[in-house]
């Protein structure tokens, strides 16, 4: 049996006040759903001394719809977004009317992490910081102790590409791919103060420690600005098992058309083969001006040539690329059939 090492939990009741002891102890970790961390602490993979619990904190709770000035709205208008708290559990953004009317990317992509019971405790702030994964770190420390450490734990030497100059465990974060997708932004919350950013500048090309965030800072809030009419969107999952795995391979697509499904503008976002998402490049001249049932193939090329997974999950890399053009072309059409979003 893995068992816990000993630890203090702590409940502040507000977001000042658990930024400022992250900041005050460096040997806290942030704690909502859990469903990542604890078995990670279980493998001796973190080993914090403080935890500090954010499920308590009504700040980080809610959907609303809010304008350009962060005022609540009805969603009309130029500027709006959805605003969701990052303890918005995946289960509550994978069912919530206002997802799935105007981000039904997102629902999809929520709705498939892991089972009913991992998505009724995880969060969403939860996914979007969860751990890179790897064959050679997902493991028991008695296990990764036999085998020799790796490099992204207690280790000087990469088992995958076996260089030991760079850690490529995978990023493995369902809503991050749509979010990403949809233009998101997400707020960092320390006791300096607020920073805004992109989801996609949120992660950096370091399998070690994958996003921008500072351990003394917290994910308080993700803002989705509200797509217009000829929007559609879908989100495609690859996955050993798809009631409870892990994506070998997640896609997800967003495109802008015109009442004849002619293109404006494309976004695709492949994820769970590095250690970020990748945004599939050169769409903005492939797919303007277009109709998108004829540009499915040459998208689905372009995706191909930009994704080299590695072999940091178990499943075969070639196949896992072979997958990326049939599962982009799935994402295309599931959008030419699907009605476009309601006003």
């Amino acid at each position: 049996m893995l068992r816990l090492h000993e630890y203090t939990y702590h409940r502040p009741s507000t977001l000042a006040e658990a930024v400022a002891f992250l900041h005050a102890h460096e040997d806290a970790v942030p704690i909502a759903g859990g469903t990542d961390l604890m078995p990670n602490m279980k493998h001796r993979l973190f080993t914090p001394r403080h935890l500090v619990a954010l499920k308590g904190i009504a700040d980080l709770h809610g959907i609303g719809v809010a304008d350009a000035e962060g005022r609540p709205a009805d969603g009309e208008g130029g500027g709006a977004e959805l605003v969701l708290g990052a303890a918005v559990t995946l289960s509550e953004a994978a069912r919530d009317p206002r997802v799935l009317r105007w981000i039904p990317a997102l629902a999809q992509a929520a709705g498939q992490v892991a089972g009913p019971q991992i998505r009724n405790q995880g969060t969403l702030g939860g996914n979007l910081c969860l751990d890179t994964r790897c064959t050679y770190y997902n493991q028991s420390e008695f296990w990764r102790n036999a085998l020799g450490y790796c490099l992204k734990k207690d280790g000087t030497v990469c088992h995958v590409t076996r260089t030991g100059k760079k850690c490529v465990a995978a990023h493995s974060a369902d809503a991050a791919t749509a979010l990403i997708a949809l233009g998101a932004r997400v707020d960092l919350v320390s006791a300096e103060g607020t920073r805004r950013l992109p989801v996609e500048a949120f992660y950096i090309a370091d399998g070690q420690w994958n996003t921008v965030r500072r351990r003394d800072e917290l994910v308080a809030r993700i803002r989705v600005p509200l797509p217009g009419p000829g929007a559609r969107m879908s989100y495609q999952k690859v996955r050993q098992r798809n009631s409870i795995d892990f994506p070998l391979l997640s896609i997800a697509a967003v495109a802008d058309l015109d009442a004849g499904d002619v293109v404006r503008s494309l976004t695709l976002v492949v994820s769970a083969l590095g250690s970020r998402p990748r945004t599939v490049t050169g769409l903005d001249k492939l797919a303007p001006g277009q109709r998108l049932a004829e540009i499915v193939e040459a998208v689905a090329q372009q995706a191909y040539k930009q994704c080299h997974p590695l072999e940091n999950i178990i499943v075969d890399p070639e196949w896992r690329r072979a997958m990326v053009p049939v599962y982009v072309r799935r994402a295309l059409l599931q959008m030419i059939s699907a009605p476009a979003l309601a006003a």
